[in-house]
C-alpha cells in the first residue's frame, strides 16, 4: 500500500450550499483518480475544504469514497477540528468509514504553542490505530512546526509522516538532511505547494500531495514522472507549461481554481462553501485556457 509516498491526489469535496455531499459528483471525480493510477487519495484535505463540513458530513464522504475506491487506492482522511475532543471523533470515525490512513492539521482560532499541539496530536493519534500524517501548513493554520516538535511527534508509535510545504528548490536539500537524522528510518517526508513539489520530490522528498491532481491526475503524473526520474530538464519544460495554471492558483486561490475547472469539465455544476466566492466568468475563461494549454504536456 503507496501511504506516504508517491503521488496523492487530494479532491474538492462536491457538496451544495448546506454541507450535503454530492455523492454522485465525488464518485466521478475519485472514479477519474483510481484510473489515473495515483498512488493515493488525500480526502478532506484544504481542497477538500473539511473546515466547512459537519462529523456527519465528513462520514458520508469518506464512506462514499470507500465505496468507489473499493479497496484499490489508499484512502487519507483529513480530520482535523478546532477542539481536540471532535479530531479524536473524526479519527475515530476514520477506520469504520473506510480509511486507510488519517492526516491532521492544528486548526485553531487560538495560537497554539508547539506544546500544545504536540498533546493535541499525541491525544488524536492514540485515539485510533490508523497511521497519521502530520499536515504541516501554516499557510493556513498560522502555526509553524518547529524540528524540535516534528522529531517528537515522529517518534510516536501512529505517526508515520509529514506533509511539509515545498520550500525553494535549493533549500530542499538542506531540509531534507537537517529533519532526517531526527526522525526514525521509516517517518516519510513529503511536500505540498504544487508548483514546487516535483522539484521537491526530485531531490528527495518521499511524496508530492497535490490538489491539482485532484482534479487534473493524468497531467499532474506526467510531472510527477519527470520527478520520479529527477529530471530537471523535463520538470522545468513541465513547470513553465503548468506556469499559468501555477499562477492563477496564488492569485485567485487553489480551491477556488480547483472549482472552476471542475465546473469547466463538467465533473461538479457547484460552488465551493461560501463564504468562500467562486470564480467570474472572465477568471473561470482563464483559468480554463491555462488547463487547455496543458495539452502540450
Amino acid at each position: 500500500m503507496a501511504l506516504f509516498q508517491g503521488l496523492s491526489a487530494f479532491p474538492i469535496t462536491p457538496a451544495d450550499a448546506d454541507g450535503q455531499i454530492d455523492k454522485a459528483a465525488l464518485a466521478r471525480i475519485l472514479e477519474r483518480l483510481a484510473v489515473a493510477e495515483v498512488d493515493s487519495i488525500g480526502l478532506l484535505g484544504s481542497a477538500g475544504s473539511y473546515v466547512y463540513l459537519s462529523r456527519d458530513q465528513r462520514r458520508q464522504a469518506v464512506e462514499t469514497a470507500a465505496e468507489v475506491l473499493n479497496g484499490k487506492t489508499p484512502l487519507m482522511v483529513g480530520v482535523g477540528a478546532f477542539r481536540t475532543s471532535e479530531a479524536v471523533a473524526l479519527a475515530k470515525d476514520a477506520k469504520p468509514a473506510g480509511a486507510d490512513a488519517v492526516l491532521l492539521a492544528p486548526v485553531s482560532y487560538v495560537s497554539l504553542s508547539q506544546d500544545e499541539v504536540f498533546q493535541h496530536f499525541k491525544t488524536v493519534s492514540e485515539a485510533t490505530d490508523l497511521p497519521l500524517c502530520i499536515y504541516n501548513n501554516p499557510g493556513a493554520t498560522h502555526f509553524t512546526f518547529g524540528d524540535e516538535l516534528l522529531s517528537k511527534l515522529a517518534h510516536l508509535p501512529n505517526i508515520q509522516a509529514v506533509k511539509m510545504p515545498s520550500p525553494l528548490k535549493e533549500d530542499v536539500p538542506e531540509e531534507l538532511n537537517r529533519l532526517r537524522p531526527r526522525m526514525p528510518s521509516d517517518f516519510k517526508i513529503g511536500y505540498s505547494w504544487d508548483m514546487r513539489s516535483a522539484d521537491a520530490v526530485a531531490l528527495g522528498g518521499e511524496a508530492w500531495y497535490s490538489g491539482m491532481a485532484g482534479i487534473l491526475p493524468q497531467q499532474v503524473l506526467k510531472l510527477y514522472r519527470a520527478a520520479q526520474a529527477q529530471n530537471f530538464a523535463d520538470i522545468d519544460r513541465m513547470n513553465a507549461i503548468f506556469k499559468p495554471l501555477w499562477d492563477l492558483c496564488t492569485k485567485l486561490g487553489t480551491v477556488r481554481v480547483l472549482y472552476g475547472i471542475a465546473n469547466g469539465t463538467g465533473l461538479f455544476d457547484g460552488q465551493p462553501p461560501l463564504p468562500v466566492s467562486p470564480l467570474s466568468q472572465t477568471e473561470a475563461e482563464k483559468v480554463m485556457q491555462a488547463v487547455s494549454s496543458l495539452s502540450a504536456l
